[in-house]
C-alpha cells in the first residue's frame, strides 16, 4: 500500500535532480546558447531513468526559462535568457541578536521619491489592478442604508459578518475555526504586532526565516526583541532542522514565519514541512506566528495551505489581510490568535480600539456577493505575468553567473548578484536614473546579503520596465568592471600603478 503520509519534497525527486544538473550545465556553459539538448529518449537510456522523468526534468527548465520547444525539433536552451540557478540554502549567523535598522539604511532616504520612474522596491501593487470602483459602490451602499455606521466605533474583534466570511473560505484549506476566533485589526502589520506583544517580552529572542521582510525586522526592534536567523532555502523556506538545533535549548520564546511565499524570497514551504514545523514548535512550547499575506498569490493549482492548518493544539497565531490583494487604503487585516485570542482581543482594545466598520462590512458584503474571487482570479493572472516579464528581462540582462528563484507565487524576486557586487552601491548608481529597487541588508538584522536585492513586479509589464531592468543589468556591469580593475591595480609593482 502507497504511504501518503510523507510525501516526497520536490527537491528529493529524480527529476527536479536532472533539471537542476543541467541547469547547473547550462549555467557553466558547458551547454550553449541555442543548443540542442538529447531527445528524451537518449537521455533516457543514458541516464538510466523513465522517460516521464526527462519529460518532468525538461518541463521544469521549460518553466524556468532555461530552455524551449521547437516543434518537430526537440528541445534547446534559450537564445535570449540566461540560465540562471536557484539562489543555495542561507548561512545566517547562529547566535541572536537585537535588531538595529539605522535611518541610513533605508532605500530612499538621501532620495527625491517624486524622481523615481520605475519603482521595483515597494511591494504594492498597481492602483488599476484593484476592483476600487465596485468597492466605492458598495462603500456607499453601506454608509447610506446605516447612516450612524460613521458615529459607531464597533467592536474591538470587529464585524461578526466579516468574521464569519474569514472563518469560512479558511475550511477550504483545513482551517478549523470559529468567526468568534477571528480579530479583525488595521492590516497585517497591526495583526502581527499584537501577536507578539500577547508572547513576548523586551529581551526574548524570536526565530525569523534569513532573508526576511525588513518590516518584521523593524517590529522586533520596536518591541526590544532580538533576531535568531534560521537558515532558509529559496524554495522550500527555512530549514526545520536548523530550526529544531536552535529551539533546544529553550531561548527561543516565538518563531516568526511567511511560510506561503515569502518576502523577500519567494519560497514556499512544502506542506510536509509544515506539519513538522507545527508539530515540533507544539512540543517545545514554542508559539508560532504565522504572516499568510501572500497565500492568495499562487499561479497554479490550489491554494497552498498555510501551517496553521495542521495546528492541533491552538499554538498557531495566523495573521492575513485584504491590504495586498484587494484594497490597500482600507487597512482591513485580521488574525486568528489560538489560544492568545483573549490577550491579544485586550492588546487591540487597548492599541487602537477598533477598526473602521464601513470598511469591514464593505468588504464582507464583497466577499458575499462573489466580486472577490472573481477579483483574485483576475488578479494572479496579472501577476504572474509581470513575474515572467520581469524574469525574462533579468535573464536578459544581468550578469551570467547571477542566481535568481522563480517562485510558484507572489511578486518578490531574490537575486543573488556575483559578491563583486554591493547592492547598496547599485542602488546609488540607480536612484538618480529614477530607479529603485530594495538591496539585500535591509532583510537581514545582521546586515548580510550584501550582494542581493529584491525585485518586486508591481505594475504591467512595459519596455520602460525592460529598459530599467537593462540599465541596471548594465550597472552591474559597471560595478563589475570597477572591482577587476580595482583588483589588478592593487597587484601592481610598486611604481607601475600610474
Amino acid at each position: 500500500m502507497t504511504d501518503f503520509s510523507h510525501p516526497r519534497r520536490k527537491a528529493d525527486t529524480l527529476y527536479f535532480q536532472l533539471a537542476e544538473e543541467l541547469a547547473q550545465a547550462i549555467a557553466s556553459g558547458l551547454l550553449k546558447r541555442g543548443e540542442k539538448l538529447p531527445s528524451i529518449r537518449k537521455l533516457s537510456t543514458q541516464r538510466q531513468v523513465s522517460l516521464s522523468t526527462v519529460m518532468e526534468a525538461y518541463r521544469e527548465l521549460e518553466d524556468r526559462g532555461v530552455i524551449e520547444a521547437r516543434p518537430q525539433s526537440g528541445f534547446y536552451v534559450c537564445e535570449a535568457a540566461s540560465a540562471f540557478v536557484c539562489p543555495a540554502l542561507t548561512q545566517p549567523p547562529s547566535v541572536p541578536r537585537n535588531v538595529v535598522t539605522p535611518a541610513e539604511l533605508w532605500p530612499y532616504h538621501a532620495h527625491d521619491l517624486h524622481k523615481i520612474k520605475v519603482d521595483f522596491g515597494f511591494a504594492v501593487l498597481s492602483p488599476e489592478v484593484f476592483p476600487t470602483q465596485p468597492l466605492q459602490r458598495l462603500l456607499a451602499q453601506t454608509t447610506r442604508y446605516q447612516p450612524r455606521m460613521l458615529a459607531d466605533y464597533g467592536k474591538p474583534a470587529g464585524d461578526l459578518e466579516l468574521r464569519r466570511h474569514i472563518a469560512r473560505r479558511a475550511l477550504a484549506w483545513g482551517g478549523h475555526f470559529e468567526a468568534e476566533d477571528v480579530l479583525i485589526t488595521n492590516g497585517c502589520i497591526e495583526a502581527l504586532n499584537l501577536c507578539l506583544r500577547a508572547v513576548t517580552q523586551p529581551g526574548d529572542v524570536v526565530a525569523i526565516e534569513s532573508p526576511t521582510y525588513f518590516g518584521l525586522l523593524q517590529i522586533l526592534e520596536s518591541f526590544q526583541l532580538k533576531a535568531l536567523e534560521i537558515p532558509t532555502h529559496p524554495q522550500t523556506g527555512i530549514s526545520i532542522e536548523a530550526l529544531e538545533l536552535a529551539t533546544r535549548n529553550g531561548e527561543v520564546k516565538a518563531c516568526l514565519l511567511i511560510p506561503n511565499f515569502s518576502n523577500p524570497l519567494g519560497s514556499l514551504m512544502p506542506d510536509e514541512n509544515k506539519k513538522r514545523l507545527v508539530e515540533l514548535l507544539a512540543s517545545r512550547n514554542i508559539p508560532l506566528i504565522e504572516d499568510d499575506i501572500y497565500g492568495e498569490f499562487y499561479r497554479s493549482g490550489n491554494r497552498p495551505r498555510p501551517a496553521k492548518a495542521f495546528d492541533t493544539t491552538d499554538n498557531v497565531m495566523l495573521c492575513s489581510s485584504f491590504t495586498k490583494v484587494l484594497a490597500p487604503g482600507m487597512r482591513i487585516g485580521w488574525v486568528a490568535g489560538g489560544r492568545w485570542r483573549r490577550e491579544i482581543e485586550k492588546l487591540k482594545f487597548i492599541n487602537t480600539y477598533s477598526t473602521p466598520l464601513a470598511f469591514q462590512q464593505t468588504i464582507a458584503r464583497f466577499l458575499e456577493n462573489g466580486g472577490y474571487d472573481h477579483h483574485l482570479r483576475r488578479l494572479r493572472r496579472i501577476v504572474a505575468e509581470q513575474v515572467d516579464g520581469a524574469v525574462a528581462a533579468i535573464r536578459r540582462y544581468f550578469p551570467a553567473d547571477t542566481r535568481l528563484n522563480v517562485p510558484q507565487g507572489g511578486f518578490a524576486l531574490w537575486i543573488e548578484l556575483p559578491e563583486a557586487i554591493n547592492t547598496r552601491e547599485l542602488l546609488n548608481l540607480a536612484m538618480p536614473e529614477g530607479i529603485s529597487f530594495a538591496y539585500g541588508e535591509l532583510f537581514s538584522p545582521s546586515h548580510s546579503y550584501q550582494n542581493c536585492m529584491r525585485i518586486c513586479a508591481v505594475e504591467p509589464w512595459t519596455t520602460r520596465h525592460e529598459r530599467a531592468i537593462q540599465r541596471l543589468g548594465e550597472l552591474c556591469q559597471q560595478l563589475l568592471a570597477q572591482r577587476a580593475a580595482d583588483g589588478a591595480a592593487s597587484v601592481l609593482p610598486a611604481g607601475e600603478a600610474a
